[in-house]
């Protein structure tokens, strides 16, 4: 039977099935309206967001930063970013920044409001057992699934098989050929897997290096005379071998797409054959066990088969509904075997509520979704339940349902914010780009400087996600295109440029003198401060010729380094003096900690200010050593203090006296104690703006219900703060006593 004389069929019986309750057309199918699926992104943002930022602004190695000893040209790497470049590459269906595909990822997952009449479509097969409950031995093994049949919805969302992920690779450091040939054996051994990520990375590759190699021999055959217009690059094959390969993987995939249209109609035919053999189960003589198997045959079969085209689809769920139907009809399940299928879906459903629940502790928005839209295909799959807790189930499974699809609403609403906020600040960095471009630079130094804070641009820029898709590529011309005009300025100037290099030689000779002068000094510490004076200006006097660069960089660093090493030889010996030292505050330590106090306050406080005098005139210790040797000093001393017989406030003063004699025994000890004053100095303010203000809230307090008690207590705050006041002073005045007696 064709496709056609089923259809034709189908409408014939579909006359006579509405005699017996409309509660069995598909209009009644209270599940079936959540299989429409809605249309998702063909990309995760898992996906989106492993976009390697280095493509938006890759790296030219003709203008690396170098540092002061790799002398050259440029001191700032030029990185012209290719993000745009990227995105041309891929096809209308990403799911980056398109808003209708933002808005087909928001459509709920949720089925329709027929659900709720799930009962209307259970009200007959109810019905059929009913009539029918113990005339047949065998009344068997259909009812559920008459009900759940005709709850599922023609509209089936037909999903394409997914292809393979692969592990990413790293393409960078091949040439051109290799990138054919790797490109070659890609297409050869992984064409049925997703390989997209592969090409992309391929090309972006290729293409930057065919670039380069025919840029540089355009280049050079430009300086040897050669016309312009006469210049044909020597790897143009090589482009035409990655078009050739790129079209005949086109072809393959057109030809697999055609294959699988090809399986959908085959598909579609074997599904009408299966409708017609249920057709004819009706008219069986066998015994209606082995009918119905048959028929479980069928139905199983029926479920294994692939896709078929969509636009056949709800014409053959109509003609197959229907005659599943007319076999229900025909078999009348008894009761028990009814009860016994729905207890199981029961459970079934029970189990798909626990893990649709599970769903919302799911950190990604997007995998909770993907996997939610399973779950409706198999809750449609399961069939019907006990009437009395078909209600209060499908009212669970829907509740978890619509928080997970707000959810994931929420999420792509976010995106969009994200993406707005994106162009914002990318539409800064193009102004503050355009804003350098524009301003005048006429010597090496605001080259440098200039170039710095651009490259500085172009790393904020690579931190920053997409825009939405419309702005995406027209931002990134922007910014590419400032970047471009500065960097091309930039080489005309030094191409312009040679007699300022030969007055920059001229200059870092005076330096190399100078360093060649101080390189026998022993006066280590000013002559540390004056060679860092001259490196720091050896880097501010800008590049030399190559011709030069390298000798008289090797001139000026081996008077630096004879300097430097006579130094470290020097100080090698000053270790032992320090080793010796960390004896001595070792024996101290000791001494403090079996100090006996006398009954005298007086004498105790004047002992412990010797420890501590005594201490600061041993000198330095080891580094590694110090802060041991101090912490042990200091709780050996602490421990005295506190057993004084002295207020607290007066205790703490002196422990703070302690730890700043020994920070101003280090070598950085004057840069803490500036922190420390400029910590107590900014709390001190503090406090005395807040005891201006509560002073002022007496006054407002006045008039007011319960004045006394508010008045009393704005006082008691006061009187706190002044006391934290006092405090914070006698702090600061003992910083700053330290700082006299240095």
């Amino acid at each position: 039977m064709t496709p056609e004389d089923l259809k034709n069929s189908n409408d014939e019986l579909k006359a006579t099935s509405e005699e017996k309750g409309a509660a069995h057309t598909p209009e009644s199918n209270p599940e079936a309206s959540s299989a429409e699926q809605p249309e998702q992104p063909e990309k995760s943002a898992a996906e989106l967001e492993n976009v390697p930022a280095a493509a938006e602004v890759p790296s030219e190695s003709a203008e690396e930063q170098k540092p002061v000893d790799a002398e050259d040209g440029d001191s700032v790497r030029e990185e012209p970013p290719i993000e745009a470049a990227n995105q041309a590459d891929q096809p209308e269906s990403s799911a980056e920044g398109s808003d209708a595909e933002t808005e087909s990822c928001e459509k709920l997952a949720e089925p329709d409001d027929q659900l709720d009449r799930e009962g209307e479509a259970e009200s007959e097969p109810e019905k059929a057992v009913a009539e029918v409950a113990g005339n047949s031995p065998v009344e068997a093994a259909a009812v559920a699934d008459k009900a759940e049949e005709d709850k599922i919805q023609e509209k089936t969302a037909e999903q394409a098989p997914e292809k393979t992920a692969r592990a990413a690779v790293d393409y960078t450091a091949l040439n051109e050929v290799e990138l054919i040939n790797a490109l070659r054996e890609l297409l050869e051994k992984h064409a049925d897997e997703d390989i997209k990520a592969d090409l992309d990375s391929i090309k972006i590759n290729f293409y930057k290096k065919h670039r380069a190699v025919a840029d540089a021999e355009k280049k050079q055959f430009l300086e040897d005379g050669g016309n312009e217009e006469d210049f044909e690059p020597s790897n143009a094959i090589y482009e035409d071998d990655l078009r050739n390969l790129l079209r005949d993987f086109r072809q393959l995939r057109n030809k697999q797409h055609r294959q699988l249209e090809d399986e959908k109609e085959e598909n579609l035919q074997r599904k009408y054959e299966i409708i017609d053999e249920i057709k004819n189960l009706v008219n069986r003589k066998e015994s209606i066990n082995k009918t119905f198997q048959e028929f479980r045959d069928l139905q199983q079969e029926w479920r294994e088969i692939g896709l078929v085209p969509q636009s056949k689809l709800k014409d053959l769920w109509e003609t197959y509904h229907h005659h599943v139907e007319n076999f229900y009809d025909y078999i009348k399940i008894n009761r028990e075997l009814r009860d016994l299928d729905l207890k199981k879906n029961l459970e079934l459903k029970l189990v798909l509520c626990e893990k649709a629940e599970e769903l919302l502790v799911e950190p990604s928005v997007i995998k909770a979704f993907n996997i939610l839209q399973k779950y409706h295909e198999q809750w449609r799959e399961i069939g019907p339940v006990p009437r009395d807790k078909k209600e209060e189930l499908w009212e669970r499974f829907k509740a978890a349902t619509s928080k997970i699809n707000k959810k994931h609403q929420g999420y792509f609403e976010g995106r969009k914010q994200e993406q707005k906020k994106n162009l914002e600040a990318k539409a800064a960095l193009c102004e503050k780009a355009e804003e350098i471009v524009n301003s005048a630079i006429t010597n090496h130094r605001d080259w440098d400087k200039r170039s710095r804070e651009l490259v500085e641009l172009q790393k904020v820029w690579r931190t920053i996600g997409f825009a939405p898709k419309k702005d995406n590529n027209r931002i990134y011309e922007r910014f590419r295109t400032a970047c471009d005009q500065f960097f091309d300025a930039k080489r005309e100037f030094y191409a312009q440029n040679k007699e300022l290099q030969m007055n920059n030689l001229q200059l870092k000779t005076d330096l190399c003198v100078q360093a060649e002068a101080l390189k026998d000094s022993t006066d280590w510490r000013k002559t540390t401060d004056e060679f860092i004076r001259i490196q720091k200006k050896w880097k501010d006097i800008g590049p030399v010729s190559r011709k030069h660069s390298d000798p008289i960089w090797k001139r000026f660093r081996a008077a630096c380094d004879y300097f430097f090493d006579n130094k470290s030889k020097h100080f090698h010996h000053v270790d032992e003096e320090q080793i010796e030292n960390l004896n001595l505050k070792k024996a101290l330590i000791e001494e403090v900690k079996d100090y006996k106090p006398s009954k005298s306050e007086d004498v105790n406080l004047e002992n412990i200010k010797e420890f501590q005098r005594r201490w600061t005139d041993i000198g330095h210790v080891p580094f590694k050593d110090k802060d041991t040797v101090q912490n042990e000093f200091r709780d050996a001393v602490n421990a005295h203090f506190d057993n004084l017989k002295i207020d607290d406030q007066k205790r703490s003063l002196l422990k703070f006296k302690t730890k700043i004699s020994n920070i101003s025994g280090t070598s950085r000890g004057n840069n803490k104690m500036r922190h420390e004053r400029d910590k107590y100095v900014s709390k001190l303010k503090q406090m005395e703006s807040d005891l201006i203000l509560l002073n002022n809230n007496i006054g407002f307090f006045a008039n007011t219900k319960n004045a006394e008690s508010l008045i009393d207590d704005v006082n008691k705050k006061i009187q706190d703060t002044e006391e934290k006041i006092e405090f914070l002073k006698e702090k600061i005045n003992i910083i700053d006593s330290m700082d006299d007696e240095d």
